[in-house]
This record gives structure tokens, sequence and C-alpha cells, in this order.
């Protein structure tokens, strides 16, 4: 693919200067998108993250705001630079297609930061609650680092969808680090659909083969790396000294806020009950009430620019077969009956005023 040329920008930490993040998201998850990179400031200072602007008012919110270290670019830019990607374009739903590029992205920061040794890409809605410096000490003779889902006994059945999970997904800039990365980037060109073909599921199913085909790949032990919805119900969660501690010893490095949602107008909603997970009241206080409380805030300032209150989930790819039909209409049933236990139950945030109670 031809590249453009690469654009220098200043670096001021010499830590920093060897790890760059990257990430992607439109209009619709802007404050996670900030969310993010407030706390990865917070937590790993000077660290730059860049953004894949997958719509103008994402780019045109993200330049009005010049926060310092964080890089916004266009999509149209990175598909000019990108032509093989910009090519599925017409051949995939939008959610698919940004699926597709999440390899060649990563790709596309490495090789316009040529002075770093890791970059890493990160799910729009990951949020850090300590440093990710343990992380990379895991990291020191690796090339290539995923993160698995670590689902338990009773969700096993999700391991098709990938034993490994896109949340955090890093390559090392030399041979070993850039041969699977161009290798992932290959294989979402070719097949990136959301549905489960094989081994195959967009661009996460890749994943688990990369361990086998390629030396130096590293999957992160540390636990406090990307607790999520499905896979809390593994750890006794506890708050202690201003940390959240997993098992009583591991602190929580960054939470994955997958299916967080704002629906029924008032409400916010988590996804734990669509896993059967728990949702303690440390969990809803210590780890969702912070996160909850910096997107109203973000939503605020973002608010004098574009308007994000109003926001939606990508809509999935359309049905393949009758199955998918159906499992689709059972789906969005019990989300509903989901959402009404939750406000029942506590769950759900009641937001007021631009405050979550």
């Amino acid at each position: 693919m031809g590249l453009a040329p690469a654009r220098s920008w200043p670096l001021e930490d010499s830590m920093m200067k060897n790890r760059v993040y990257c990430t992607c998201f439109d209009r619709n998850y802007l404050s996670r998108g900030l969310a993010l990179y407030h706390s990865l400031q917070r937590h790993s200072r000077g660290a730059r993250l860049w953004v894949l602007c997958l719509d103008p008012a994402s780019y045109q919110v993200l330049v009005a705001l010049a926060l310092p270290d964080l890089v916004p670019v266009r999509l149209s830019d990175f598909e000019l630079a990108d032509t093989e990607v910009a090519a599925t374009r017409p051949t995939r739903s939008l959610i698919e297609y940004y699926f597709t590029c999440s390899p060649a992205w990563l790709l596309y920061v490495m090789e316009r930061e040529g002075g770093c040794e890791w970059a890493t890409y990160l799910d729009g809605d990951l949020f850090f609650f300590d440093s990710p410096d343990v992380i990379f000490s895991e990291l020191q003779d690796a090339a290539f680092a995923i993160v698995p889902h670590r689902y338990p006994v009773k969700l096993e059945r999700l391991r098709r969808f990938g034993i490994y999970n896109v949340g955090w997904v890093g390559a090392r800039n030399d041979p070993d680090g850039l041969a699977p990365l161009r290798w992932w980037r290959k294989q979402c060109i070719e097949w990136c659909y959301d549905y489960v073909d094989g081994e195959r599921f967009a661009d996460q199913g890749y994943l688990q083969k990369i361990p086998a085909q390629f030396s130096r790949v590293k999957s992160i032990e540390n636990v406090g790396a990307n607790l999520a919805p499905w896979n809390i119900e593994n750890y006794r969660i506890e708050f202690r000294d201003s940390a959240v501690l997993i098992d009583a010893a591991c602190p929580l490095i960054f939470f994955h806020f997958q299916g967080l949602k704002k629906r029924m107008g008032f409400f916010i909603f988590n996804s734990h009950r669509q896993y059967s997970a728990p949702f303690s009241k440390v969990v809803r206080e210590h780890i969702y009430k912070p996160y909850v409380d910096e997107l109203l805030a973000i939503e605020v300032t973002v608010g004098r620019i574009v308007d994000v209150t109003e926001t939606k989930s990508l809509q999935r790819s359309k049905v393949v077969n009758v199955r998918h039909y159906i499992e689709g209409l059972a789906r969005n049933s019990r989300d509903w009956l989901f959402r009404i236990l939750d406000v029942a139950a506590g769950r759900a945030f009641l937001v007021f005023r631009g405050r979550a109670y």
C-alpha cells in the first residue's frame, strides 16, 4: 500500500517516546473515547493517543479541543493512505468496515511513529484505573501482545467469537512485531464480517491463530488488564486503600465497559446481566460510577461543539439467515426485560440534571 508522508510530532518524555497508543470512534463514542484519553493521561502522563475519527463530527470536536498528546486523523486521510482497506468498504456493513480497519490503523500509526518501541491498539470503551507499566513489564521479551477474554466456564460457548479480545493489541516495532500485524491486516481485508464462520469472526477471530504462526507472541497474564462484564465473575472485587483490587492482590489496570448504553431517556445500563455476571456495590460505586461521572462531564464540554446527548450504538450487520433473524428478535426482547430488571434492582444509573444516581 502507498503511505502518505509521516508527520513529525514532538516527543517530551523519554519513557512515553517508546509507547504510543491508538483507537477509533465516531461521535457516538466521543465521550467514551475522551474518557479513555483522560484516564490514560492520568496514569501514563504524556502517552500519545492517535484517534481515527470515523466521522467528521468526531474530528471537528477533537481539533477544537486541541488536547495535548492526542492526534486526530480523518477517516478519509487514512483511506487515502491505505487504498486496499478502503476498497473493502462497499462490500461490508459499517461496523464490519470499522473492524476491517483495526489492524491497518495500528500499522498506519506505527509507520508514522518511527521512534516508538511499542504501538498498541485500544478499544474506545476502555478506561484506565492504574498505570499500564505493569503490562509492559510482562512484554520485555515479546513482540506482539494480545489479551484473553478469560471467559468463566459457564460462558465457554462464547469462545466461538475468539479466545482473545481486540480491546488491547500491541506490536513491537521490529520484524517479529510487524509480521503478525501485517498478516492480520491482510486477513481482515480478505474476510471481516460480523458473524462466525468456522474460526473466523470479524477482526477478532484471527488473533487466536497468531501465537501458533508467529514468534514472541505474548498473551497478557495480569488479570487487572481487561476486566470486563464477561469475565468479572471469575474474581473477587474489593475496594481498599483507594484502589480496586482483584482477588485481594491485583490492582485493576483497565476495565472494558462493553455494552454500556443510555436508554429509556434517563438511564445508563451495563451489560452484566447479559452475561449473568454479578454487579456488586463495589463494582457499581468504584468502577462504574467514576466512569459514568466522567462521561457525563465530558458530554457537557463536548456538547458546546456538537450534540452527543443522543448517542446510538452501531447497528450490527444484516442477518444472513432465518436463524440469525430469530436470534436477533430474541436478543432484543431479552434486552428490554433486562433493562426493566436493572431499573428495579438499582443496577442502572438514573441520570438527572447531568448527574448519575
